[in-house]
């Protein structure tokens, strides 16, 4: 895991600003096909945190609710994909690593839904990998 810094980033616009007050608690690669599908990616890059660790500095996520508990957060101006979250666990924020204005300072460290993942990405990095979620 990475030691603590403070880390900043936002959307494409720059509306919306975030900065955070610790290290990310998770980091993964995303392979459902949700996410790919509002990231516009075949993989996505996710970095969790509790959710007072985040401060938004300017502006805030609008949220689309894509199924019956997970919201996925966006720039309304710009279409940034920023945030994903579950109702059921509001005491979390995860925030999209592309989204930091230095993504070389957080590294995935597990893959999940690789049973949903395309079959003609290889993937020859050394994570560990989770046919589902992590529970």
């Amino acid at each position: 895991m990475m030691t603590k810094v403070v880390l900043t980033g936002g959307c494409l616009c720059g509306a919306i600003r975030y900065q955070t007050s610790a290290s990310p608690f998770a980091v993964d690669y995303c392979h459902c096909s949700k996410c790919r599908k509002h990231n516009g990616s075949i993989v996505v890059a996710w970095m969790d945190f509790k959710a007072e660790q985040v401060t938004w500095l300017q502006d805030k996520p609008t949220e689309y609710a894509s199924s019956e508990t997970g919201r996925r957060g966006f720039c309304n101006k710009c279409g940034s994909t920023l945030t994903y979250g579950d109702t059921r666990y509001r005491q979390y924020t995860t925030l999209t690593i592309a989204s930091l204005d230095d993504a070389n300072l957080v590294q995935p460290s597990y893959h999940i839904y690789l049973d949903d993942k395309v079959d003609w990405l290889e993937i020859t990095d050394n994570c560990k990998r989770y046919a589902q979620g992590v529970s």
